[in-house]
């Protein structure tokens, strides 16, 4: 009798495990995991808390309200990172595998350093890397890069739709010629990228191309502005990042020069940029593929739904609609669509890393698409393809005007045309130096 309750017990133990198993097999069977390396704290805090907030209601809208993606329900899970490449690193490392039986599709590194530090582990892995307004430039070029996606705006992008905005200001490109133009910018590869587009740009149009480093994090920045002053610029990019914004903005009103005349890049122009530097920052521009603003129809949607609900991320209110929770909103939206993407080759279920890079590489967002889901006006049109991985490349400008962010412009489009040989320059030397084959497009 005791070796029969002892088999029975263990049978039954046996059993429950493989029921365990299966619940556990079964709860990641029609669910997508998305990994978030977030930066709730460190110095970032104040950007990063934002990102994520904006991200996740948009996915927490997906699944309560949408039903998820043509049904498959979104699981996400972080890791604190406090912005650190180191971190990031492990944060893909424990999740590229997916979660509790739901797969990864891709991961936001949402750090350039990251995407340089992960380039080839995405590759050979399989797991596209999102960097949307960042990443590695070249990486445009997906018959090298098949798994690195600098989506919407990479930075010669940025530096091309700066000089056009100008170019609208003074009366057309070729009241260029003569005019001497500014970069201010973070003593990194991040603030280093766009000196290439700009010596090309400044040998088109005719203009004088001065470019002036901050050393990281850029408290001090005297020396550097004093030299602004001495060019005596027509105008002047601030490619900076974190402190070194407000300070940078702070520093040039002490030295005497218009605010107006300054233009922020993309990772220039948050509310955590201009509220630091208090009165210096009013009339302050920035380049804006993520606009900041309330009213556009998603946050009427999230604001229903999610908000008055008491379901939001958001600690604080007053940041709904702010540039870095839109720029959550926006990274979100591109995902989910990406997933439908993707839904309509594989079938509607989870997809892996593979099927991911395949998804985003027939990534089509038209406008009837960006009104259907509430994005029109917040988000550019998108179009990817096998050797097209950034597939915006515009960006509107936005003004501070001392208490909110206005929009100034309609979408500006960067020559893209003129720039991509740069791109492709850059690729191929990538491509020798590391031996790899570049894919056939045309049978993508």
């Amino acid at each position: 009798m005791r070796k029969f309750i002892k088999r029975s017990v263990s049978a039954a133990v046996l059993a429950a495990g493989v029921c365990g198993l299966v619940a556990e097999a079964q709860a990641g069977a029609n669910e997508q995991f998305i990994p978030l390396a977030t930066y709730r704290v460190g110095p970032y805090a104040s950007s990063g808390t934002l990102w994520w907030a904006g991200l996740i209601d948009y996915l927490r809208y997906v699944n309560e309200v949408e039903g998820g993606v043509d049904g498959v329900k979104l699981l996400w899970k972080e890791c604190e990172t406090e912005w650190s490449t180191d971190r990031i690193v492990e944060c893909y490392e424990r999740y590229k595998q997916g979660y509790n039986g739901a797969p990864t599709a891709f991961f936001f590194t949402h750090s350039t350093p990251a995407s340089y530090a992960l380039l080839e582990k995405g590759l050979a892995d399989k797991i596209p890397l999102i960097d949307a307004g960042g990443g590695r430039t070249e990486s445009t070029d997906g018959s090298v890069f098949p798994y690195a996606f600098p989506l919407l705006m990479n930075y010669y992008s940025q530096a091309s739709v700066g000089i056009n905005y100008i170019a609208l200001k003074e009366g057309g490109l070729d009241k260029l010629r003569g005019k001497k133009i500014v970069t201010v910018y973070h003593d990194s590869a991040y603030g280093r990228e766009t000196q290439g587009p700009m010596a090309l740009l400044a040998k088109k149009y005719g203009f004088e191309n001065i470019q002036i480093p901050v050393a990281d994090p850029g408290n001090e920045q005297s020396p550097q502005w004093r030299q602004v002053r001495q060019a005596k610029p027509d105008w002047i990019f601030l490619r900076t990042w974190g402190v070194s914004t407000p300070v940078g903005i702070k520093t040039a009103a002490r030295f005497g020069l218009p605010v107006d005349r300054i233009i922020g890049d993309v990772w220039a122009g948050s509310e955590a940029d201009v509220l630091p530097a208090g009165a210096a920052a009013k009339g302050y521009q920035a380049l804006a593929p993520f606009p900041g603003g309330a009213d556009f129809e998603i946050h009427q949607r999230l604001r229903k739904h999610i908000l008055d609900k008491g379901k939001s991320d958001l600690k604080d209110p007053k940041f709904f609609g702010s540039v870095y929770y839109n720029i959550g909103l926006i990274n979100a939206a591109i995902a989910v669509e990406a997933l439908r993407t993707g839904h309509r080759k594989f079938g509607n279920r989870p997809l892996n890393g593979e099927e991911g890079r395949w998804a985003f590489e027939h990534l089509d967002i038209d406008g009837a698409r960006l009104k259907e889901i509430g994005f029109s006006g917040l988000l550019q049109t998108l179009k990817l393809s096998c050797n097209e991985h950034e597939g915006g490349g515009a960006a509107r400008v936005q003004q501070w005007d001392g208490s909110k962010w206005t929009l100034a412009t309609d979408w500006i489009q960067a020559d893209r045309k003129l720039l991509r040989p740069l791109i492709d320059a850059k690729s191929a030397a990538y491509a020798k130096e590391k031996a790899v084959k570049p894919r056939d497009c045309s049978k993508a």
